[in-house]
């Protein structure tokens, strides 16, 4: 069986959860050998991890991304931001890693959107985006090649979770109201790390400026709930996700990981 080595770049509640996948054997193709996060102790605490199972090899925390290239790994996955993914990004695949990323709002920007489609193809490395919270890219794939399509992305969030934005005030917490209408480039350049799901859905059909995004904050509300709705001339097709917290996000990673190596692909 060959084995691959992959780093995490964001060491945070993700990155244990597919660490966590990996030490119970559901990455048997994969070794952990690098991780570098903001805090280093959250890398030494991955690392630890790591060192304490009976994996037989061990991780090394990083103090910086040059630690991480120096390790050369097959894969780096990166759960940190969209601003993490744009320092990272273009080195890693120079550097001969592939990526899986989940802040895909960064690919939102047409320029560096290309820049990395050309440095992987150089390269001959990818970049393989996780499903995040949501699902159906082959749906949304398949219809927009098909033919001619339109787009809606909705999401449904608590008001707790707008807090630190600019849309945010105390009201939302009594009133439900639509706090945000546009399309996705917008969208992810208003919420940097909020609707990189939205951007997710919007490369995988017509294109970031092409679906129609509408945020709303309903009272007590907790998780999120995003709603697709793609239509053609020949197909309707709505796609609606419900998640109380992150941990889907985390565990598409590690779905995404055991895609690249399975016989059989998704």
């Amino acid at each position: 069986m060959k084995t691959y080595t992959f780093a995490i770049v964001g060491c945070g509640k993700l990155a244990h959860i597919i660490l966590d996948a990996s030490l119970k054997g559901l990455l048997p193709n994969f070794k952990l050998v690098g991780c570098f996060s903001r805090s280093f102790e959250k890398a030494v605490e991955i690392a630890n991890k790591v060192d304490r199972s009976e994996t037989g090899y061990i991780c090394k925390p990083c103090q910086s991304f040059e630690e991480i290239q120096q390790l050369k790994p097959d894969y780096i996955v990166e759960t940190a931001s969209p601003t993490a993914f744009r320092e990272i990004a273009i080195p890693a695949l120079k550097n001969g890693s592939s990526l899986v990323t989940l802040s895909i709002g960064a690919l939102a920007d047409a320029d560096f959107y290309k820049l990395v489609q050309e440095t992987a193809l150089e390269n001959n490395t990818r970049v393989h985006l996780a499903s995040g919270a949501i699902g159906g890219f082959d749906v949304m794939r398949t219809v927009a090649l098909m033919e001619d399509c339109e787009v809606t992305f909705r999401t449904e969030k608590g008001p707790n979770s707008l807090k630190n934005t600019s849309v945010y005030d105390d009201s939302l917490q009594t009133v439900k109201r639509e706090v945000f209408t546009g399309d996705a480039k917008e969208a992810i350049a208003l919420f940097p790390t909020r609707v990189n799901v939205a951007v997710a859905a919007s490369l995988a059909s017509v294109g970031p400026e092409n679906v129609k995004v509408s945020i709303n904050s309903v009272p007590d509300f907790i998780g999120d709930d995003h709603l697709i709705e793609i239509k053609s001339e020949h197909i309707h097709a709505v796609i609606d996700i419900y998640s109380k917290n992150a941990q889907i996000a985390g565990w598409s990673v590690v779905n995404t990981l055991r895609n690249i190596v399975s016989p059989i692909a998704f």
